[in-house]
């Protein structure tokens, strides 16, 4: 250690060095300075992270980038009735109830907004004119009795409006204006006893809210739209897609034919298992909106949550055919050999049939291929089932036995049935896969197609309008020939 003269102090250890002794105080000003700016260093970091997952969000999907200047334009111009005196006049100190409407209201698909500001229009209507009503009686009362007729009148309303929201129907499509009735009536109805020209109150505020509202619509539906319809028209054959390409990946991991990328796109059917929130909520919203694109107003959305079902149930399946890829139990190859090529065969067709009904929803055509593909199908379950019931002939096998170098006798020996166990199973799921997309998969996108009266396919079109030409031609020929006789 040394002092202000520059002189050192050391001191001498058990095996004959020196060691010099430094101040502590300098050692614990250097743990502080290190703490301190790590964590600077930590701080920026986790900064420059969140920025950056900020950015690719951004480039990923710029529609949210969108509608983010969308809410910040709504603001802005509903904001002047609070800043112009002309416009402040007019609508009185309720301005403020515009700005919190665009804040509650402003969804990112057009349906939920357009689910969220009919719901608030009309709940706050309808409390509006109860409190008024109930007001105007409880007035002409007594007033003795008057709180007693508004508190009674809140008490049977907010509770009837609670347990209604338990109902399924009521809670998807009138939730949000169940909440906003409550909070109407009971607002109206208490700050109305002590208020004396009320009507005038109930005025300002519905005007205020149907102004917040239109604005909500029009921006929603003018500056870059994003339709809850179309969204859920894109998701259920992405999904479709995801789960073919893991069905196949699957199948062939398990008999070693697989690759890096297709490891990679195995687990694509858990988005499939975690889409139904999603699904459900775009089917509600998409009911709110108006007619878009290649959709009606009434278009069947309900049909595409039943595709969505019934290829989560598909999902299921090749859930439990992933596990099987790491089952501790290894079967033999030769046994493996024996069903490969109906495994592979199966899950190529079952794959191809997923697509087709894909390709189908996504052009809203009438596939021509998607019956040859499900009788593609059924043989290639068949031609499992095949391989299936003569893989017991393969469980008893001849094994030569030697005695002096001379071959004796032979004897039969029978393969453990738990080593065949994982196989087996591994094909009962793929033929069950393979049922559940002809009974489910197909018949759902038969209903839509039918529902929402998809057109038919170009071949099929070419196809009856050769049938009829040549129909025509051979009738004149047949005139011809009577004429000739």
């Amino acid at each position: 250690m040394s002092n202000k003269n520059g002189v050192e102090w050391s001191i001498r250890v058990g095996d004959g060095s020196s060691m010099v002794l430094e101040p502590e105080h300098e050692h614990v000003v250097m743990r502080l300075w290190d703490r301190l700016k790590g964590l600077v260093v930590g701080f920026v970091m986790r900064v420059c992270m969140f920025i950056k997952k900020a950015w690719d969000l951004g480039v990923d999907d710029p529609r949210k980038f969108f509608h983010c200047l969308k809410v910040g334009v709504a603001l802005m111009v509903v904001s002047l009735f609070y800043y112009m005196r002309p416009l402040y006049d007019g609508v009185g100190g309720s301005a403020m109830w515009a700005v919190m409407t665009v804040v509650v209201v402003f969804e990112f698909t057009v349906g939920g907004t357009l689910y969220k500001c009919l719901n608030r229009i009309c709940a706050t209507f309808l409390a509006g004119f109860l409190a008024l009503g109930i007001h105007w009686i409880a007035s002409h009362a007594s007033h003795q009795f008057e709180p007693y007729i508004m508190g009674i009148s809140l008490f049977i309303l907010a509770s009837a409006t609670t347990f209604s929201r338990f109902i399924p129907i009521v809670k998807a499509r009138f939730d949000y204006g169940c909440t906003i009735f409550i909070l109407t009536y009971t607002l109206v109805a208490v700050s109305g006893y002590h208020v004396d020209n009320l009507l005038s109150m109930t005025h300002e505020r519905v005007s205020t809210i149907i102004i917040g509202t239109c604005l909500c619509i029009i921006t929603s539906m003018l500056v870059f739209p994003v339709w809850a319809g179309l969204e859920l028209h894109l998701l259920v054959p992405r999904n479709m897609n995801k789960l073919a390409k893991s069905l196949e990946c699957c199948v062939a991991d398990y008999f070693g034919r697989g690759d890096e990328e297709s490891k990679k796109t195995l687990h694509g059917y858990k988005c499939v298992l975690n889409s139904k929130s999603s699904e459900e909520s775009m089917a509600n919203f998409a009911r709110w909106e108006p007619a878009h694109g290649r959709f009606n107003f009434r278009h069947p959305w309900k049909n595409y949550l039943k595709i969505g079902a019934s290829s989560r149930s598909c999902a299921y399946c090749i859930e439990t055919l992933t596990s099987c890829l790491d089952s501790k139990n290894q079967v033999p190859e030769s046994i493996k050999k024996h069903l490969e090529s109906a495994c592979m065969n199966l899950s190529s067709t079952s794959s191809h049939v997923i697509r087709e009904l894909a390709t189908s929803v996504t052009t809203m055509t009438r596939s021509a291929t998607i019956n040859v593909a499900v009788n593609d199908m059924k043989n290639a379950v068949l031609k499992l089932q095949n391989d299936l019931k003569s893989l017991s002939d393969l469980l008893i096998q001849p094994h030569d036995h030697k005695e002096n170098n001379e071959q004796v006798s032979s004897e039969m020996t029978v393969m453990p049935l738990l080593e065949v166990m994982p196989l087996v199973s591994f094909a009962s799921l793929l033929i069950e896969t393979a049922s559940r997309i002809e009974e489910n998969m197909v018949k759902a996108v038969e209903e839509l197609a039918e529902s929402a009266q998809f057109k038919q396919s170009e071949d099929e079109v070419k196809l009856k309008h050769n049938q009829a030409t040549n129909k025509i031609v051979s009738d004149e020929e047949n005139v011809i020939a009577l004429q000739r006789v």
